[in-house]
């Protein structure tokens, strides 16, 4: 029995030496790897910003700001005559995933109203609704109103300004 105790003792040491010998130095584990591609967003150009029928003194510059919900206001040298023309702030709709959010940049520079031998007008201080970001609704979509400020001169001659390169606004997922 002794002998046997002696053996088994013997036996349950060299199996854990002999365990000790083999730990391991290193593990390793996998890991897979995926992606989702989603819609990409778009911006599509529904209406043009425009002011209407601007009345202008001979010699006070003044501005008329345009809000993103269509509302002129003149200011200085300028007044809004009855009869309007068309006004309307900038519209365009916007589409991607449902539910994603997304940045707004509006032009940051003047842009240039030009009549062929007349001053420019400029337009800036461009603003938005939704303003700076907006969230897509359950059909990918919402709708983007832009206004902006127009300055014009004292004695600005008479005639159909337009830009000859259009404002650019550009959206991107957050």
């Amino acid at each position: 029995m002794k002998n046997a105790t002696l053996l088994l003792t013997f036996s349950t040491l060299l199996v854990g030496f002999s365990l000790q010998s083999k730990a391991q130095a290193s593990a390793s584990a996998t890991a897979n790897a995926t992606a989702t591609i989603v819609t990409p967003i778009t911006i599509t150009k529904n209406t043009d910003l425009e002011f209407g029928n601007v009345a202008v003194s001979a010699t006070v510059p003044g501005t008329v700001v345009m809000t993103p919900a269509g509302v002129r206001t003149p200011s200085g040298g300028v007044t809004l005559p009855n009869t309007t023309g068309t006004v309307t702030a900038a519209s365009f709709l916007v589409e991607g995933v449902a539910g994603y959010a997304y940045s707004i940049t509006l032009p940051s520079t003047a842009v240039n109203l030009v009549l062929t031998g007349a001053p420019n007008m400029t337009v800036t201080a461009f603003t938005s609704t939704p303003s700076l970001n907006g969230t897509l609704d359950t059909n990918g979509e919402q709708t983007l109103n832009v206004g902006g400020t127009l300055n014009v001169a004292a004695g600005q001659p008479a005639g159909d300004y337009a830009t000859t390169v259009p404002f650019t606004v550009t959206v991107n997922y957050n």
